[in-house]
């Protein structure tokens, strides 16, 4: 009869059986290995030396005589020992790697139940929050966003209180009293552009090969308005780029983005330094300030309140404070002398899908995918008009614009027409076809309130206020994704993939 060792798995030389298993053992593995633990390999159970009994295969085996240390028998020994250790430590290891295993399994276990009950909590919050929402609404109470928390660089506070701060509001309420107080009384300024001059504006300048090729486009564009050869593109690239077009050189490439940047502004101000600002689609906003010692754009904030995407960012008149929307379904008002978040709304029935600010500064407009528009009361945060167009499908508002004298917003009404709407009334005055000129990109008003703009994927058109006639057609560019009217309407700067093309008056 043949045995086998329960540890080695070979035939034993000194075979021995434990009382408490009843496993065949070769004897100087299971003495190791109570000696190192006190229990038995297979079962468990403790077990000492006395719990094994010999088994003698046969009686008239001699014993061999004791090696010596020069002779091969002794150098056998030592390699056997040497295989007895490897295999004792092979068995302890597969032994652990069974325990962690197991270990293992039930750590991911809990993690998964844990996570889906997260998971169901959170859902349930969001419901809470867009149900109290509802109830604001319909009792005209202003959301709060008490319980919003914020991850905001820069010291920014943790949670943003009902309402503004008093301060904050009485320097909204300044500003709108000095601005609509004017508003009457705007007329262009002196000599300001003439529909006659924009008639005959013609491609005067073109900057190629801006941002990366790969993926390639201006997303957005911004002009300086203390320098007017200085604008600001933010790209697919994730980057944002500062440039002078009067040197013809890139005087800061901002890169901090992880994903598109979809939209870029400057922050000017008398006594105060220029800020540059952008919001992308990785769900946060950028400030940067120039630094005079390193002559560069340092980041100065990073805003990540928002858990969507920033579809909207705009500068309010008082020039301390800019807000952002985003696809989570907020919006939010932070300030640029303490770079703290000072509001943040309750959750909205629908995302928001961009953002303009009214130029006396107490109204918010927040475009829809449903083809709403929203208004809100920058002081408040209550809702203070809901615009739709009449038989429409739905479609998104991604683009909207405030006249410059305050009483008209300009927002696509459907896919391939814009609309003028009278805040006043709260209805369009009138829509203007586009026919199959492609995506609307961006609407824009001129400063004096005399024009606007269309930018689609066929390129750009310019609009007489009021007549609503065709001034211009810009195609030679190709898709035009964002735009700006130049100081005093002299020219019109358009972004086309890669370039920035500008349109003025012809040489004489």
């Amino acid at each position: 009869m043949s045995f086998f060792c329960a540890i080695s798995g070979e035939p034993p030389q000194e075979p021995v059986v434990s009382t408490k298993s009843h496993n065949v053992y070769e004897r100087r593995l299971i003495v190791k290995y109570i000696n190192e633990n006190g229990t038995d390999p297979i079962t468990g159970e403790k077990t000492e030396e006395s719990d094994l009994i010999p088994i003698k295969a046969s009686p008239e085996t001699a014993a061999p005589r004791p090696p010596t240390h020069t002779s091969i028998p002794a150098l056998l020994t030592l390699l056997q020992n040497e295989y007895d250790a490897l295999v004792l430590g092979t068995y302890n290891l597969e032994q652990k790697y069974n325990a962690t295993r197991q270990e293992l399994s039930y750590s991911l276990y809990a993690q998964d139940a844990a996570s889906r009950v997260v998971a169901r909590l959170i859902r349930e919050r969001d419901a809470a929050r867009e149900a109290l929402a509802n109830v604001q609404a319909s009792m005209g109470i202003a959301p709060s966003a008490g319980a919003v928390s914020e991850d905001v660089d820069m010291g920014e506070a943790g949670s943003a209180d009902a309402g503004l701060p008093a301060n904050v509001v009485a320097q909204i309420d300044e500003t709108h009293q000095a601005l609509s107080a004017a508003r009457k009384k705007r007329k262009p300024a002196p000599g300001y552009a003439s529909p006659a001059e924009v008639k005959t504006f013609v491609a005067t300048h073109t900057i190629p090969s801006l941002h990366s090729a790969s993926p390639a486009g201006i997303t957005s564009l911004a002009l300086s308005q203390t320098n007017p050869s200085q604008f600001l593109t933010g790209g697919n690239d994730k980057v944002v780029q500062l440039y002078d077009r009067s040197t013809d050189k890139v005087l800061a490439s901002l890169k901090g983005h992880t994903k598109k940047v979809n939209q870029v502004a400057f922050r000017e101000r008398d006594g105060d330094s220029t800020l540059l600002l952008s919001a992308g689609g990785d769900k946060i906003a950028k400030v940067w300030a120039h630094d005079t010692a390193s002559g560069e754009y340092i980041p100065k904030l990073t805003v990540r309140s928002h858990k969507g995407e920033l579809t909207g960012l705009a500068v309010h008149p008082t020039s301390t404070l800019f807000a952002l929307s985003s696809t989570d379904k907020t919006y939010s008002l932070h300030d640029l002398t303490t770079f703290a978040q000072i509001f943040r709304s309750a959750p909205s029935d629908e995302a928001f899908t961009s953002l303009a600010i009214h130029p006396d500064g107490t109204l918010l407009g927040l475009g829809t995918p449903t083809s709403t528009i929203q208004i809100y009361d920058v002081r408040t945060g209550a809702i203070a008009a809901s615009l739709t167009p009449p038989d429409s499908s739905p479609f998104t508002v991604n683009t909207l614009a405030f006249s410059e004298n305050g009483y008209h917003l300009l927002a696509p009404d459907s896919l391939s027409s814009v609309a003028v709407w009278d805040l006043r009334k709260q209805k369009t005055t009138h829509s203007i076809p586009l026919g199959d000129d492609g995506k609307i990109n961006r609407v824009l008003y001129d400063t004096s309130a005399q024009f606007l703009g269309v930018a689609t994927s066929q390129g750009a058109r310019v609009y007489a206020h009021k007549t609503w006639e065709e001034l211009l057609r810009l195609e030679e560019g190709g898709e035009v994704s964002d735009f700006a009217f130049g100081a005093l309407g002299k020219e019109i700067w358009g972004a086309t993939g890669r370039e920035v093309r500008v349109w003025g008056l012809p040489s004489a």
